[in-house]
């Protein structure tokens, strides 16, 4: 099977050798084409990191495994990282956490093993990086959370979870605040567990997790998260069981996937041949089982653990007692280990089973829409507008081009209330959310417009929302205070 390779930036290179040294060892059956990206393809003026030599290529096998990249700072420039996630929409990014005997962290000295899996949403959210400054003093940002996006990552994890053994999945999220965002994925979470009555499915909010994760991780399995809160926590837990330099990370869609060593370049120690290359070696072994190749992986992996607890360790971690090797030097011990089984997690071999790769050829993009259960009706809208004066003042003018369809219902800032009721100690800046309400009724787009256009006499507007219902819900927050 043939598989794109990206090599990476700063010690990329190099720990991409060291691991497909040892793949080549294994006689792992692959071949390797090598695609072009990073941030010398970005200096070469390609705005998304990659020529299109090698999006094509990648296209074609429908599997990447790359090493860590820089994106240009200060060149208005999107990471390359995320934009092949999203590109190529791997929905699922699946991080597994594990205690490794030979990395000493507070966990294993105490004797408390962390087995930890998340499974984070990849695609949307506030990583959609749509951001807009409507005034000097205001930036905004807009977070996508949709039902079908939700449904894919989260019926991954389930699938995931279920294949493993695991007892227990979580929700993370922040519900609690962001009831519309967080909470239609929280719906869709309660939603496909009554798919899995076999496998226990509970929630926590957020902030309460990362509690919970640095006081007791052997109690969390699999955890489901959304994408930046994901991001957050995924890295908190590597922390858990040494650093970045141990963190697999697993991009999976249902056209192309993605491994990758998700740590940064350390370009301070680029061509010195010192890097740790355990991370991308434990993507790798991960890319393996998502292809079949079992007995590989599992070969592998127990020459990585035998290694580890045997004390050889490269300068970035380990008993400062014993020398430190060099990536060379690791990757051959690795080798040299094959058919050793640790003394703690040796992982069974079992038989290869290579998967055939199903290449899909897609003439147009996929459409995920779900099924509307409720008549959609618009009863009012939301104007952002930019000014300075105090809120009565704008009431009065906002009043005036009500018309006879509108009434003025709020008037908030920085999510707060401002108008009809609010607080002088409230701080203001200078863009305030007009809320607009329907008198009688429905609304069509044709209202909205009318009031655009009048209410643009007086103000500058930013941007306006519509308040929409679906049936007698309404999909839309209110202000802190209303």
């Amino acid at each position: 099977m043939k598989i794109a390779v990206a090599k990476g930036d700063g010690i990329g290179p190099e720990i991409m050798a060291a691991v497909l040294k040892i793949f080549d060892a294994n006689r792992v059956p692959l071949e390797y084409e090598y695609v072009d990206m990073g941030k010398w393809v970005f200096d070469k003026g390609f705005s998304n990191g990659m020529t299109p030599e090698s999006q094509h290529t990648i296209e074609e096998l429908g599997l990447l495994f790359k090493g860590p990249m820089e994106t240009p700072k200060g060149k208005g420039v999107k990471s390359v990282n995320v934009t092949a996630r999203k590109t190529w929409n791997t929905y699922a990014n699946k991080r597994v956490f594990q205690t490794l005997h030979g990395v000493d962290t507070v966990f294993s000295k105490a004797g408390i093993p962390i087995d930890i899996t998340i499974v984070r949403e990849n695609i949307e959210d506030t990583y959609g990086g749509i951001e807009h400054m409507p005034t000097h003093d205001v930036a905004l940002s807009r977070r996508f959370i949709t039902r079908p996006g939700s449904l894919q990552v989260i019926k991954y994890a389930f699938e995931m979870a279920k294949k493993k053994g695991t007892k227990r999945i979580t929700c993370g999220h922040k519900a609690n605040i962001m009831k519309l965002t967080d909470g239609l994925f929280l719906d869709c979470f309660n939603e496909v567990a009554k798919e899995y009555p076999d496998i226990k499915a509970d929630d926590v909010i957020v902030d309460d997790l990362c509690m919970k994760l640095v006081t007791r991780p052997d109690t969390f399995d699999v955890v489901v998260l959304t994408n930046l809160q994901g991001d957050i926590v995924s890295d908190l837990c590597a922390g858990l069981v040494g650093g970045l330099g141990f963190a697999p990370s697993a991009n999976i869609g249902d056209h192309i996937s993605i491994f990758e060593a998700v740590h940064g370049t350390a370009p301070d120690i680029a061509g010195k041949n010192i890097a740790n290359p355990t991370a991308l070696l434990l993507s790798g072994i991960a890319m393996l089982r998502h292809l079949g190749l079992m007995e590989n992986a599992a070969i592998i992996e127990n020459a990585l653990l035998f290694t580890l607890e045997s004390g050889v360790h490269t300068g970035d971690f380990g008993d400062k007692n014993i020398p430190s090797v060099n990536t060379t030097k690791f990757a051959d011990t690795i080798i040299e280990n094959f058919g050793k089984t640790p003394e703690h997690g040796a992982r069974p071999l079992l038989p290869n089973m290579p998967v055939t790769p199903t290449l899909f050829k897609l003439d147009q993009n996929a459409m995920m829409v779900s099924k509307e259960m409720q008549n959609e009706k618009i009863i009012g809208v939301d104007m952002f507008i930019a000014s300075s004066e105090q809120p009565e003042y704008i009431a009065k003018k906002c009043q005036r081009h009500a018309g006879v369809k509108f009434k003025l219902v709020s008037i908030s800032n920085r999510g707060t209330q401002v108008w009809p009721t609010g607080s002088v100690y409230t701080n203001l800046v200078n863009e305030y959310n007009v809320r607009f309400e329907s008198i009688d009724g429905e609304l069509n787009q044709q209202d909205v417009i009318g009031l655009y256009v009048s209410l643009s006499g007086d103000f500058k507007i930013c941007s306006l929302e519509l308040l929409n219902m679906w049936g007698d819900k309404k999909a839309y927050s209110l202000a802190q205070g209303q």
